[in-house]
């Protein structure tokens, strides 16, 4: 017989936001226990490719109770953003159970919640659901029966694990251009199917995207406050890698800077069958859109700029260059062209269906308003654009987690909103 635990809150899932959520109802005197079907930081463990760093610099990773450790221009490691998430929760004593995989939610017979387990089932007044955007990587249909070995981006580890020969990578946003960019760099002849993206450069008149962004208020924009939230939230990631200026190698990985690694840019992915892959006739427009969404914002920069007075204290603007399309192919023959491998960089879907509560969307995303669902006691964190443009970013822990337990602990929350939660993409090729 399956034992059975009580406790007022359990939190699933032992990343940053979980974690912030615990160091808050730690501080708040209230009873709980973190659940995690791996370690601490799973996902960074073993769903990251081996030189992944952030994309955000350490000044911007703050979490509640947690000080900048470190150079705050830095960006750490994947390895070192575990430790890092391993010295937090040490900090406060946060009462984690790892390998601990939650098989259900759902309403216990007496109020309250079930949280069913492979070990046990936790009976709970309240319940944070901290498991992330990422939920199972999407595979698009143009995939079908194919000569060559399939990756996704979340298997991917290194250019050695894969076998020789050329790549094509599917997906322009973050993992997809981070991914060839290291394939490139390595040797390999390497083919990037170019879907919707959003280009930005990684640092502009002398500072980080990401110190712009804050410091113009763009990373605080709520969901109420833009005219299409579902959009906001299918917003492709950015193109960036995390590099300093002082690393050797170029801290820029859009397109333009993939081609001059050698890397070939094609439109999107309409078909993969057997040896042919197939691609649509729209890189020009994908990426004159994508220019254009960039120089509208690095034109609100240029006006903060000028509004504020901090033309003589940075450098002046240098706009990226336009990128060069050419003619592009509109059929490959993989074998022909010795590709022997495929990595999938096309985002995620939910994986939500152990939630067995009216409190998902048909595609399987949260329905929440500031992460407050629908089922009283139960809450979500972490999601892109939950409330704020950086809830899905790690600082975003810090506005989402004190709003969750505030009003889990009898305070209250704003209730505006559309409340759909968001779905996790990197790409939509």
């Amino acid at each position: 017989m399956t034992a059975l635990h009580t406790v007022d809150t359990v939190i699933i899932g032992a990343g940053h936001a979980g974690l912030a959520v615990s160091r808050l109802l730690s501080e708040a005197g209230r009873e709980h226990v973190v659940l995690d079907r791996g370690r601490v930081g799973e996902r960074w463990r073993t769903a990251r490719w081996d030189s992944l760093h952030l994309l955000s610099p350490n000044w911007l990773n703050r979490l509640p109770g947690r000080h900048i450790v470190g150079d705050p221009d830095a960006f750490l490691s994947s390895g070192e953003f575990v430790d890092l998430l391993e010295e937090y929760a040490a900090s406060f004593e946060a009462p984690v159970l790892t390998g601990t995989t939650v098989t259900s939610l759902t309403t216990a017979p007496a109020g309250g919640y079930d949280v069913r387990t492979d070990h046990a089932t936790w009976r709970a007044r309240s319940v944070v659901v901290a498991t992330g955007p990422h939920g199972l990587p999407v595979v698009p249909a143009a995939i079908g029966n194919t000569d060559v070995r399939v990756v996704t981006s979340d298997r991917y580890r290194s250019p050695g694990r894969l076998a020789t020969g050329g790549v094509l990578v599917v997906g322009a946003s973050a993992s997809g251009v981070q991914i060839a960019d290291e394939l490139a760099r390595s040797g390999r002849d390497v083919v990037l199917a170019v879907g919707r993206h959003s280009r930005v450069p990684r640092r502009y008149r002398g500072m980080d995207l990401f110190w712009w962004l804050e410091a113009t208020g763009r990373l605080a924009r709520t969901i109420d406050q833009v005219s299409d939230p579902v959009a906001a939230r299918r917003e492709p990631s950015l193109q960036l890698v995390g590099r300093s200026r002082a690393d050797e190698v170029a801290s820029e990985v859009d397109l333009p800077a993939l081609q001059r690694l050698g890397v070939r840019l094609t439109g999107r992915l309409e078909s993969l069958d057997g040896r042919t892959a197939r691609f649509g006739d729209q890189l020009a427009a994908v990426t004159a859109g994508a220019d254009r969404t960039m120089h509208g914002l690095l034109d609100s920069i240029d006006r903060y700029v000028d509004r504020v007075g901090l033309t003589r204290e940075v450098l002046a603007p240098v706009r990226p260059k336009a990128v060069a399309v050419g003619v592009a192919p509109s059929r490959l023959d993989l074998r022909a062209e010795r590709i022997r491998t495929v990595v999938l960089a096309t985002g995620y879907r939910p994986d939500n269906d152990w939630v067995e509560l009216p409190i998902t969307q048909a595609d399987g995303s949260f329905r929440q308003t500031r992460g407050v669902t629908d089922a009283p006691g139960v809450y979500v964190i972490g999601q892109r654009f939950q409330h704020r443009r950086d809830s899905g970013f790690i600082a975003g822990a810090r506005h989402d987690a004190p709003a969750i337990v505030q009003h889990l602990t009898g305070g209250t929350v704003p209730t505006t909103g559309d409340g759909h939660a968001a779905l996790a993409g990197e790409d939509s090729a």
